[in-house]
């Protein structure tokens, strides 16, 4: 990820993350009479940068008791640098989560989906939730959207009948190559695939492979960071 500067108009900041309404219903909450700032403006590599919220909206810094305070979101995505917050621990996560997040808790195609212990099984494990092409068909693609909030993606894929002669995933959104894997034999094991994801929304994944062969990705254990 490029290392990426941010300089204001103003020394001290402190950042701060949107959050919905629900988080705020706490004992620990204080009133503040705070201003919003103009003034301060936010230099990113040599460019002055609008700050914007998940919707594309502008905001603006808040000035309080000398010190600024800037939307860690809108800060983030000018950074490349996931921010989630965690409703239930009340926490601000700022980077890789280390857990990991299911992709099936984020948007994904789901032409492929399916739950049936018939087919989600691979290697003797039961994976229960799964992405999965059957041998025949003609689709070799899916598609999952991160939404921009994570920096890895960890996929767990493995082919089925057939070799799959190479595995493509992309940035669907600037079609800019992530990562190519060549030559995924149906006697491997559960290949594990991990690709740098920072800023990316939407992802499209490739496989080339002939129409009798197929492929599985499970869904709770291929995961985001």
């Amino acid at each position: 990820m490029k290392k990426k500067v941010v300089t204001t108009l103003c020394g001290t900041m402190i950042l701060l993350v949107g959050m919905g309404t629900g988080a705020f219903a706490s004992s620990h909450l204080q009133e503040i009479k705070a201003l919003l700032n103009g003034d301060i403006k936010i230099r990113v590599n040599g460019e002055i940068t609008p700050l914007k919220d998940g919707n594309g909206k502008a905001v603006l810094p808040i000035t309080y008791k000398g010190t600024t305070y800037l939307p860690v979101r809108s800060v983030s995505e000018l950074l490349d640098v996931p921010v989630n917050y965690d409703g239930t621990a009340k926490e601000v996560i700022i980077g890789e989560q280390q857990a990991g997040v299911p992709v099936k808790q984020e948007d994904f195609n789901t032409s492929l989906h399916t739950k049936d212990p018939a087919l989600t099984k691979y290697g003797g494990k039961n994976y229960k939730e799964v992405l999965y092409s059957a041998p025949n068909s003609n689709i070799k693609y899916t598609a999952l959207s991160p939404n921009g909030k994570y920096q890895k993606l960890v996929l767990q894929f493995a082919a089925v009948g057939k070799e799959v002669e190479s595995l493509e995933i992309r940035d669907n959104d600037k079609n800019v190559l992530l990562k190519k894997v060549e030559k995924i034999s149906p006697n491997s094991d559960l290949q594990t695939i991990e690709v740098d994801i920072s800023g990316v929304k939407n992802i499209a994944i490739n496989v080339t492979q002939a129409v009798d062969g197929g492929f599985i990705i499970p869904l709770d254990t291929s995961i985001y960071k």
